[in-house]
C-alpha cells in the first residue's frame, strides 16, 4: 500500500499537468496579488477621510476580496484533483499497467487506498500553500483592504480547504474503477458545477428568504457537499476575526447560515463511503 502511494506521489508530482497547473497557480497568486494592491489603494485614497458607512463599506469590499481570492484557489484546486485522479486506475487498466502492478501479492483495496494516501498528500500539501499564499497577499499587499484574522482560526481554515481535495478524491477514484477516465471526469467536474451553483442559489435565498432556492442549495450539498465544506472554511476564517460585524457572512462568498456540525460530519463521512465503495468496486472489477 505505501508504495503505491509512494508510486502516486511520484506519478502525479512528475506530469505535465501538475508542473503546469503549479506555473498558472504562480501566475494567479501574482495577478491576484496585483489586483488587491491597486484595488486597496485606490479604495484606501477614497475612504482615508470618512468614517461610519464607508468603514462598514470597507470592511465588506475586504472580505469579500479575500473571498473571491479562496473561491477561485477552491476552483484550481478541485480542477487538478479531478484531472490528477480520474484517470488513475482507468488509465492503467486502458493501457494494461494495472496488470503488472497486480500480478504481485498486493490486495486491490491497497492498491486505492495506495493512491488515495499518495495524491490526498500530494494535493492536500498543494491546498494548504495555496490557502496561506491567498491569505499573505491579502495581509502584505491589501492595505486598507487587508484582513486580519487570529492564527487559531487560519489554522482551522486551512485544515477545513485542505479537506476538498480529499473529498473529490475518494469521489473521483470511485468513478475510475467504474468508467472510463473521459466519462468519470465529465460526471465529476458536473457534480462540482452542481454543487456550487446550488451553493450560490442557497445564498441569494436566504438574503431573499426564498425557501425554493434554499431548498434548493440544501439538496445540491447532500448531492455533493464541496460547496458547503467551503463556506464552512469562510465562516471559520473570518467567525473569530477582529471584526465586530462578522462580515464573512456577506456576500456570494461567504454564508448567511453557516453549515452546522452535522453537515461537516456528513461531508466526512461522504468521502469516507465513497473510498469505501471505491475499493469494493475496484475488488469486484473484471480485469
Amino acid at each position: 500500500m505505501l508504495t503505491i502511494a509512494k508510486l502516486s506521489y511520484k506519478e502525479t508530482l512528475y506530469k505535465r499537468i501538475f508542473l503546469i497547473t503549479i506555473l498558472m497557480t504562480l501566475a494567479y497568486v501574482l495577478f491576484y496579488g496585483i489586483a488587491t494592491h491597486y484595488a486597496a489603494k485606490q479604495i484606501g485614497d477614497q475612504l482615508s477621510n470618512e468614517i461610519g458607512a464607508a468603514q462598514m463599506e470597507q470592511q465588506m469590499l475586504a472580505t469579500q476580496l479575500i473571498g473571491v481570492g479562496l473561491y477561485f484557489a477552491s476552483f484550481i484546486t478541485a480542477l487538478l484533483s479531478i484531472l490528477a485522479t480520474v484517470g488513475s486506475i482507468a488509465g492503467e487498466i486502458e493501457s494494461h499497467q494495472i496488470d503488472t502492478i497486480l500480478s504481485r501479492p498486493l490486495h486491490r483495496r491497497d492498491v486505492v487506498l495506495g493512491k488515495f494516501i499518495g495524491l490526498g498528500g500530494l494535493l492536500v500539501i498543494y491546498a494548504a500553500c495555496l490557502f496561506i499564499a491567498i491569505l499573505l497577499v491579502n495581509l502584505n499587499f491589501g492595505g486598507a483592504l487587508h484582513v486580519s484574522v487570529p492564527a487559531s482560526s487560519m489554522l482551522t481554515g486551512m485544515l477545513l480547504f485542505a479537506l476538498q481535495p480529499l473529498i473529490l478524491i475518494a469521489v473521483a477514484l470511485w468513478l475510475s474503477a467504474r468508467m472510463s477516465t473521459i466519462n468519470g471526469g465529465i460526471i465529476l467536474i458536473i457534480l462540482y458545477g452542481i454543487g456550487f451553483v446550488g451553493g450560490f442559489l442557497e445564498q441569494i435565498g436566504q438574503a431573499l428568504n426564498n425557501h425554493a432556492l434554499v431548498n434548493i442549495g440544501i439538496v445540491s450539498s447532500l448531492v455533493f457537499p464541496l460547496d458547503s465544506l467551503f463556506r464552512r472554511t469562510m465562516s471559520q476564517l473570518f467567525n473569530s476575526a477582529n471584526d465586530p460585524l462578522n462580515i464573512a457572512a456577506q456576500g456570494l462568498f461567504g454564508s448567511l447560515a453557516e453549515p452546522t456540525t452535522s453537515m461537516l460530519i456528513y461531508t466526512l463521512l461522504y468521502g469516507v463511503v465513497f473510498l469505501l465503495f471505491a475499493m469494493r468496486k475496484f475488488s469486484k472489477r473484471d480485469l
